[in-house]
């Protein structure tokens, strides 16, 4: 069983790494925001997907070239990269909150549309493919929407954070 979903080291790093940023994306959004086990676990978040998607530019066993899950890669890559670049430069960016919040919180939710299609396409027959994989990334990413979108004002308020704005990063 374990062979049919893991072919490689590459694919093995990959599957690990992206469970962990599974498990640390939600822990994150589940816990106080400012604190510095939020900083922790979001550094921990970070890294995990990092590796996943370094690792995606690895693997090309299902279309053989660049495709449409490496470009998924850069989506993530530039997502991770839109909601840490304003916390590292808060001094210079005024609504580092918003951009933080928005980018990070789409993040997880392009891991868990990955997550459902990924292991949703491994339980229906190959020809079905694209319609499981539009459906599954569908459903999470309106899931997710709904999500953001009703938490924003809670979390988006918080003017006395216990991160405050001159803090170092670590």
């Amino acid at each position: 069983m374990l062979t049919n979903l893991v072919y490689s080291t590459t694919g093995a790093i990959h599957l690990t790494s992206a469970l962990a940023a599974m498990l640390l994306g939600a822990a994150v959004l589940l816990m106080n925001k400012g604190t510095q086990m939020h900083k922790r676990v979001g550094y921990g978040y970070v890294v995990a997907m990092v590796l996943v998607n370094v690792t995606a530019f690895l693997i090309y066993r299902l279309f053989g070239k660049f495709g449409p899950f490496h470009i998924a890669a850069l989506f993530s890559g530039i997502s991770i990269l839109g909601g840490m670049l304003p916390v590292i430069f808060r001094r210079y960016v005024s609504s580092w909150r918003h951009y933080h919040y928005y980018f990070m919180n789409w993040s997880v939710v392009g891991l868990y549309a990955a997550f459902w299609a990924e292991t949703l396409v491994r339980l229906f027959p190959m020809k079905q493919f694209w319609p499981v994989v539009v459906v599954a990334t569908g459903l999470t990413t309106f899931a997710g929407s709904y999500l953001i979108n009703r938490y924003k004002s809670k979390f988006l308020k918080l003017k006395s954070e216990a991160i405050p704005e001159n803090a170092p990063i670590l």
